[in-house]
């Protein structure tokens, strides 16, 4: 599959992405994109991500642009650094995915782009064949510092003071940051897991086995949290003091709550107990940060103090309104943030008590994604299209899930049962890949209802 945009960046294989197709997608960015003659690049750790940085630096050269390397550092702090210089960026990381895979992120001076930058893009692309410079671009080695200052300078220099907190590093690009601001705030950092060869983390659908590690060094280790990220370092992963994973929705309500906002911008497939925990305004979305991020800034209209944030289902964070803080006042950030939901989630155990405390006081609606791999995506395609106009398939395929009492549309397919139990089904937009959300009153009956649809699935059309 040629590499394409999906919800969030361009991605395809490393062997697609040449060093031509990424100097002419980045000539097709500039093309849209306002700037003053400076590219910002950074990059994750995955084995590919240096060539294609040295080609997107390539391209932006081609193209008049002095380029600037910021480093392997986490996706925030790329973007936060492109806001503050009023630059372009470029971020190399496949995110979650495979190392077979990689992706392209590019932001505008203003913030991440649109879905119509998308298409503009698209459309600007030329199949142009000039000499490349591939050698590597001068450097700054401040941006990630100064990421790291955002949050040291907003909370109390004692907010985690007395957590004893395990950080499970694999190969994620803010392994090392997150642990220096984690000791900045007066935590006891163990450090778990490292990896010196990349492993495709997905926050939003933790497979078993890791689960069981997770749970193994929480026993060994009595911590009192571990805490973890994917890849590029913009969706976090979050465990209670048993080392049992907190779902990034429930995070990302938690996090709202303990910076006071007021409006929720999320997409469909996030928890539904958000309805009911007194916030303002619930706003629901497409699934990608382009379609949270466009209703942050539609809800903010001509306030850019209105108490709005969004957050995804993989726990990524983004803040709308300036936050004022123990330290100093947090700036928006309309990009996924996996720090801020981490160091906002352990400030809490602080504050309110343990984790696990804290979850189960909240509605009872807990939410579990997973996903089929390697079902080609024309196929997830047809079997949604199928079951939107099939009542009787859907009847058929969910029959241990009863009635049928809603159906929604907005992204994939989502239904809801007179249980109260919901099954979501999308399929990736830039993977051979489908994934299933489940909604019940238990995790654990969430989990099996992603795991019983997905092999029912996989049964009939794998």
């Amino acid at each position: 599959m040629a590499p394409k945009f999906g919800t969030s960046g361009l991605r395809g294989l490393v062997s697609e992405l040449t060093d031509t197709l990424c100097a002419n997608y980045t000539r097709a960015f500039l093309n849209r994109a306002r700037h003053d003659g400076v590219l910002l690049v950074g990059a994750d750790l995955r084995p590919s991500s240096r060539a294609h940085l040295r080609a997107v630096a390539a391209g932006a050269r081609a193209a008049g642009l002095e380029v600037v390397d910021c480093g392997t550092l986490p996706t925030p702090a790329l973007a936060l650094e492109a806001q503050h210089r009023r630059a372009p960026a470029v971020m190399v990381t496949g995110s979650h995915i495979p190392a077979d895979r990689n992706g392209l992120k590019f932001y505008r001076r203003n913030g991440e782009i649109t879905k119509g930058d998308e298409a503009a893009i698209n459309a600007a692309l030329r199949d142009w064949n000039g000499p490349l410079d591939l050698t590597d671009p001068p450097t700054d080695a401040g941006v990630a510092a100064r990421y790291a200052e955002r949050y040291t300078g907003f909370f109390a220099a004692d907010a985690l003071g007395g957590l004893r907190v395990g950080l499970y590093e694999h190969s994620a690009v803010g392994r090392d940051l997150l642990g220096q601001v984690l000791k900045a705030l007066g935590a006891k950092v163990v450090p778990l897991g490292r990896s010196d060869h990349f492993i495709p983390v997905d926050t939003e659908a933790v497979d078993d086995d890791t689960r069981a590690r997770l749970h193994g060094w929480a026993g060994e280790h009595q911590l009192d949290a571990i805490v973890s990220m994917d890849g590029d370092s913009d969706r976090p992963l979050i465990t209670d003091a048993t080392g049992r994973v907190v779902p990034g929705d429930v995070i990302g309500a938690l996090t709202a709550q303990f910076l006071g906002a007021r409006i929720i911008v999320t997409p469909v497939s996030s928890n539904t107990m958000i309805d009911s925990m007194g916030f303002d305004a619930i706003l629901r979305t497409r699934i990608g940060s382009p379609f949270v991020i466009a209703e942050i800034e539609t809800a903010l209209g001509d306030s850019a103090k209105a108490r709005v944030v969004g957050y995804e289902a993989n726990g990524g964070f983004l803040t709308g309104f300036p936050v004022e803080g123990p330290g100093g006042t947090l700036a928006p950030l309309l990009t996924r943030d996996a720090f801020l939901p981490i160091l906002c989630t352990l400030a809490g155990i602080v504050r309110n008590g343990a984790l696990a405390d804290q979850v189960a006081a909240l509605p009872a609606r807990r939410t579990a994604a997973d996903r089929l791999v390697g079902l080609p995506s024309e196929t997830s395609a047809r079997l949604i299209a199928s079951l939107r106009q099939n009542r009787a398939l859907r009847a058929e395929l969910f029959a241990a899930l009863g009635e049928e009492t809603h159906l929604n549309q907005t992204d994939g397919l989502r239904i809801t049962f007179a249980s109260g139990e919901v099954v979501h089904l999308r399929p990736s937009g830039n993977a051979p890949e489908l994934r299933c959300y489940g909604e019940a009153t238990t995790e654990d009956r969430a989990r099996a209802i992603v795991r019983t649809t997905l092999d029912e699935v996989n049964r009939r059309y794998a």
